[in-house]
């Protein structure tokens, strides 16, 4: 199982937010590495962010949602242009971080 996945689910539309670019980076002292990212499928889930061989070591990472363009596929204005959500990991455990969308707000916890 990968050590981040994420599954995006548009509130205003009431369905899975398909094909959303989603970034994954890794914080290096003060700088953001990137190193992995992908589209969500059409569930709106994105489970292969990184190759099979990367294990991520324990640190500050970032995903970084492009949910203006997400928007603009849909003719629809958006007050957010991107969301980027950064978090904890520790080596050796599996991350689900959910996002709920509207073009006017998100929400996003720990999942499982």
């Amino acid at each position: 199982m990968r050590q981040i996945t994420t599954h995006v689910l548009d509130v205003s539309q009431g369905k899975p937010a398909a094909d959303l670019t989603v970034f994954l980076y890794r914080q290096q002292n003060s700088e953001w590495e990137a190193i992995g990212g992908g589209a969500t499928d059409n569930n709106g889930r994105l489970r292969d962010m990184i190759g099979d061989d990367v294990v991520l070591s324990a640190g500050v990472y970032k995903l970084k949602f492009a949910t203006e363009e997400y928007y603009e596929q849909m003719e629809t204005d958006t007050f957010y242009p991107f969301v980027e959500v950064v978090f904890y990991i520790d080596k050796g455990e599996h991350y689900h971080v959910p996002l709920l969308l509207s073009p006017f707000g998100y929400s996003t916890y720990r999942g499982s």
